[in-house]
This record gives C-alpha cells, structure tokens and sequence, in this order.
C-alpha cells in the first residue's frame, strides 16, 4: 500500500531504546548531544522578536514564488557584510534547508539520479535522497593532521555512478561540515569546480554553520562561486539560533545563462509550494539581527567547551580530539574495544552521559564519539570529566 521510498526501517536502534529508558527512569542524564539552541540559556531579545512577528502587513496575502522582497534583500545585505554582491534576485526562500534541498535536487534530478555527499555527514541526507527519488553515492573525507576532500575517492564514486548506469547530477559539500568542522579549502573548491564543469555537475553548498569559524580568517562562502553553477543554502536555524522561525534559503550563483534557467525553474518549484508564512518573512530583518546577540554567546561558549575538552584530554592518554574548524560539534577518537554504539550506552548506563556514536555520522569504523560544543558549560565539563574517567577504566 506504501511507496518504496518511505520502506525504512522504523524500529527504535539500541541506543535510542537505552536513551528511553533512562529518561524513563528519572535517572540523571549529562546531554552532550545538544543540538537546539532554543534550549541550552542563550540569551535572546525576545521582545523585539516577538514584536517583528505581530505586523499588520501579516493580514495581507501577497505571495511571491520567490519569497517577499524585504527579507530577500535582508539576506543580500547579509551577504553583503561578508564582501560578497549577491542580488535579492539570486535567492529562493523556503521554510528549511531539508526544503531547500528537496527543491534543488527536483531541480537537478531525475528519478535515480546521483548526487555525492561526504562521509562523515549529517544523517539527515539518507531520508532526504529517499524522498526524493535520488541516489545518494558517498565520497570521503580524510583525516591527515586536518580534514580534506578525498578526490580519488570522488571519482571513484563518479565512475561507480557512471558503470551502474546512472548520471551524477551534483556534488553536496557541507561547509563546515557536521560533524568534523572542517571548512573545504579554496584549493578544493577550485578543483570542484573543475570537475563538475567537465562533467555537466552542480555543487550543493550547506553553510549552516558558516559563521561559527574557531580561526581567525573568515571562510569563504560558496555564495561567491561562479565557475560552476552553485546553490549555497543556509538559514536562521543556526545564523540566528532559531530553528523554530522555519526560515531559510537558496543562493544560486555560476555562469549567467545557467544560473538564469536554474533560477526561473526554481521560481516554479516554490511558486507551487508557497510554503513560508507572511509573518515569518516580515520578520526576516529582525531575526537576521539577533545573529549580532546571538553569535558571539555561542562562540564564547563553543570555544570555552573545547578548552573545557582539551584540558581533561591533557590529563590522559587514550582519546584524542581531532581538529575543529567551525561547527557546534567536536570528534573524539576513542579506543576500538566494541562498536561505538556500545561504547555510547554503556556510557549513558554507567555515567549518565550521553554522546552521539560516529555511526551516526557514517564514520569510516569505528572509535569515534561525538560531542555538542553548545551544551551549558558546567554540564559540559562534568560530563567530559566522567566520560574520559570511564574510557580509561575500561
């Protein structure tokens, strides 16, 4: 009775049964897996946010396919104080970046068509290739002293595509990526450009987490490719710490004839959805704002929690943090005695701490644990206290 594409296996994995128990039993529970911002004591101006959702201009229904003029120029100017000359009529607003993606992969797609997306990674790409009728082939990031594209392996996944009889429509980077915090070099971008000029390709560019970078230089934004056609998606989920405003969008830049196409297609695709609501994208130079409160809270704790983590890590010797870039998250690399989902539980059992295995993410094997750098800081420190105390007892 159902499509294919939704046949997933729906049955709660170990660890989650673990998490349910725990919880269950009213047992004390150290969350090292924060990932809502909403929730961890930031400090927000909420009158003036609530203030910019109560507009009279909401009772008015004036639909653009594109998404309202003033919240598309708002984001132009956000780009703007990044150096980069986007125009308002190079973006498509949709209510997430999951939407964004559903849209430009109807764009580029056909039923069974590929797209290549880096492993480790977020787990979300899985649900969203499936709903979309795509064919999700991974491509590796190394580790050798800093994370970076595996181009061998790339092109290996291309040429697998290639045999199996399927076209490879885009290449996905995540930047920085989730979980490694690794920014891709310019370096690499050069060379994704070339590869997906030659090879009729577009690059898919998720900068959530663009402006949490740890270094001192800014990281570029694919938001100023134009070698190969480009779609940068990012939104106030992570820009402004609220995921619960539904707010996000689709840059398109690359050369002129394309990008033009691939934008007038686009328009039709969000012109049948419609989906963002008024009082949101009135709201959009308002809560693009809160970055400016928000933005440095969570860097100063970010960065308070990897110092918090780098301290008890110098006390021992078995686990080792491996290199941040940018990012709410860290990677440990912990010893391979069991598999990491065993370790996790076996954690959150005898310490009551909770971190996320590296099989979430597609790891490569495993002895990898995974850290949110945006959980409160005493709860942080007593949490990492406690895990590395129980590794090394084992």
């Amino acid at each position: 009775m159902f499509s294919c594409r939704t046949a997933w296996n729906l049955a709660k994995n170990r660890y989650t049964e673990a998490l349910d128990a725990h919880r269950r039993a009213g047992k004390e529970l150290l969350d090292l897996t924060a990932s809502n911002p909403t929730t961890v004591g930031l400090n927000f101006r909420a009158d003036e946010l609530l203030h910019s959702l109560a507009s009279r201009e909401t009772l008015n229904y004036q639909p653009s396919a594109q998404g309202l003029p003033s919240a598309r120029e708002a984001i132009a100017a956000y780009y703007s104080e990044k150096g980069i000359g986007l125009s308002a009529e190079d973006l498509i607003l949709t209510t997430s970046t999951s939407e964004a993606y559903s849209f430009v992969f109807r764009l580029l797609c056909d039923p069974g068509d590929v797209v290549l997306i880096p492993a480790p990674s977020y787990p979300l790409f899985d649900f969203l290739g499936d709903l979309n009728d795509v064919k999700l082939v991974s491509y590796e990031l190394v580790n050798d002293h800093a994370w970076q594209v595996d181009f061998e392996s790339l092109r290996i996944a291309m040429a697998r595509a290639l045999s199996d009889g399927a076209r490879c429509r885009a290449v996905l980077v995540v930047h920085p990526n989730n979980p490694t915090g690794s920014y891709v070099k310019s370096h690499e971008v050069a060379e994704l450009n070339g590869i997906c000029a030659a090879h009729e390709m577009a690059i898919i560019a998720d900068e959530v987490f663009l402006d949490y970078s740890l270094g001192a230089q800014i990281p570029l934004t694919f938001s100023a490719n134009t070698e190969a056609l480009t779609f940068t998606l990012s939104g106030l989920s992570k820009i402004s710490a609220l995921p619960q405003m539904k707010v996000a969008w689709i840059a398109t830049t690359g050369p002129e004839a394309m990008k033009r196409e691939a934008l007038a297609r686009l328009a039709v695709i969000a012109d049948t959805y419609l989906s963002m609501s008024a009082p949101a994208q009135l709201a959009v130079p308002t809560m693009l704002g809160e970055r400016h409160q928000i933005q440095p809270q969570l860097l100063q704790r970010i960065r308070a929690n990897l110092a918090e983590l780098d301290a008890g890590l110098a006390t021992q010797s078995l686990c080792r943090r491996l290199t941040v870039e940018g990012g709410w998250y860290a990677v440990l690399r912990v010893p391979v005695l069991g598999s990491d989902e065993e370790l996790a539980i076996s954690l959150l059992r005898n310490t009551g701490v909770l971190l996320h295995p590296g099989h979430f993410y597609n790891f490569p094997g495993d002895g990898y644990l995974v850290a949110s750098l945006i959980t409160p800081d005493v709860e942080f420190a007593e949490g990492v206290n406690r895990a590395l105390q129980f590794i090394a007892r084992r």
